[in-house]
């Protein structure tokens, strides 16, 4: 996910901050909720973590970067969690292999849930204080950091229960749209020219997402909603998977390594096909977005399409501006839903431009110009992931609208499907 640096001072008050403090520590709870101890142990594969790590590696977070320096007499819950729930950060010292996370069955979840308590109520006491505003920074991080970690305990427990002969549901099942027919595709024009993206100087953001600098965009179109699965049912049905001619080289490599004919979670069921989803098992939702496609599969799609993926300077022009709503986690509907679904207006605009699905851009994911990381270990998280990952815009249904907005930049490898990731298409204005 983005990573957790910032480099700006929020207009903020500690009481203010408490409130949301407390909003975003008990959604974490809330996910956590429906989850065992033998659940919140598992780990599915190298690049996901249990959901007693996620719990656990944010609350080490207030605790290391804020509490030891800053509440006095603050008691440390126990200091070899300090080693035990670093991620990455080399400042700070030796770390476990991430690889190993799932081996940890001690500390038990109780414990986990008794450092949490520990951990709020001691940033409790701090927050009812007058602080300096690098300090109030810091807890803004700190929350934003554990929306990110929201987000992924719901992909690697979607992934781990997956991996299971059972493939439990996170999520009991919902009355969910299976409307056979969304609305048709439209493209809409945008004129492009000099355009400034980036975050502002004032506001919460990532590193990442500065400085706000000038690009010049070629007049351009966008598709006014996601891909859907019937769409590409279509791509699969024209032996789109077969075709190395759509293929990126490397994508092509992937697609006959790992034998891949459908986007993950898809399951062949007689005629048709299922899906499967935190609320378990469903028939493919037709007019839904395609979720859980890699980038390789996001470009062969396009390119099928006579299409292409858009710039992340073109999807930041198009959603300027715009109010951030849609699909989003605070909705609970924990997985997507057609554009005609989703939609807040009959506005011409782009839907789905927030939540319901990440979607993949053409760009690189590079430091803009000018980027500086921010200084000391919160630093260290960013730039160096500046290489061989594609950008993503716009947010999941398991993204927080209040973590989400229009210059946020997620990035992942081209070969990864196991976040819920999907596809809008661009073209050039002809």
């Amino acid at each position: 996910m983005a990573t957790i640096t910032s480099g700006m001072t929020p207009i903020h008050s500690g009481a203010s901050l408490l409130q949301q403090f407390r909003q975003v520590r008990s959604t974490t709870l809330r996910l956590a909720d429906p989850l065992s101890a033998e659940d919140a142990m598992v780990q599915s594969m190298p690049d996901a973590s249990p959901t007693k790590w996620h719990m656990a590696h944010t609350t080490w977070f207030f605790e290391t970067f804020i509490l030891t320096e800053q509440l006095a007499g603050y008691r440390i819950f126990n200091p070899e969690y300090r080693l035990l729930f670093n991620s990455y950060y080399k400042s700070l010292g030796s770390h476990p292999v991430r690889q190993q996370r799932g081996t940890f069955s001690r500390p038990s979840l109780s414990n986990v849930l008794r450092y949490r308590e520990h951990v709020d109520e001691a940033m409790h006491r701090l927050l009812g204080r007058d602080l300096q505003p690098e300090i109030l920074a810091l807890v803004e991080l700190g929350m934003h950091h554990e929306q990110q970690h929201q987000e992924l305990l719901l992909t690697d427990i979607l992934h781990a229960f997956w991996t299971q002969p059972l493939r439990p549901a996170y999520a009991p099942p919902s009355d969910s749209d299976q409307t056979p027919s969304t609305e048709p595709l439209r493209w809409i024009s945008h004129s492009g020219g000099a355009v400034e993206i980036g975050a502002p100087s004032e506001g919460f953001a990532f590193d990442n997402e500065r400085p706000r600098h000038a690009v010049l965009l070629s007049p351009y179109k966008l598709a006014s909603r996601l891909a859907t699965n019937a769409e590409y049912l279509s791509f699969i049905r024209d032996k789109g998977y077969q075709r190395p001619e759509l293929w990126l080289s490397d994508g092509w490599d992937t697609v006959c390594r790992e034998r891949w004919d459908a986007p993950l979670y898809w399951v062949k069921d007689g005629e048709g096909w299922k899906e499967f989803s935190l609320r378990g098992w469903n028939p493919l939702n037709p007019a839904a977005p395609v979720d859980h496609v890699s980038y390789y599969e996001a470009d062969a799609f396009a390119r099928w399409s006579n299409a292409r993926l858009p710039l992340e300077g073109e999807w930041e022009q198009a959603a300027k501006g715009r109010t951030v709503a849609g699909n989003l986690l605070e909705r609970w509907l924990l997985g997507t839903r057609p554009a005609n679904a989703t939609a807040q207006s009959n506005s011409p605009e782009e839907d789905q431009l927030f939540g319901d699905l990440w979607e993949w851009t053409a760009s690189a994911y590079l430091p803009y110009p000018g980027f500086c990381p921010a200084a000391g270990a919160v630093g260290e998280y960013n730039g160096k992931f500046m290489c061989n990952q594609f950008v993503l815009r716009g947010g999941s249904f398991a993204t927080s609208a209040s973590h989400i907005r229009a210059t946020y930049r997620n990035f992942f490898p081209p070969h990864v499907r196991w976040q819920f990731m999907g596809i809008r298409l661009a073209n050039h204005e002809r």
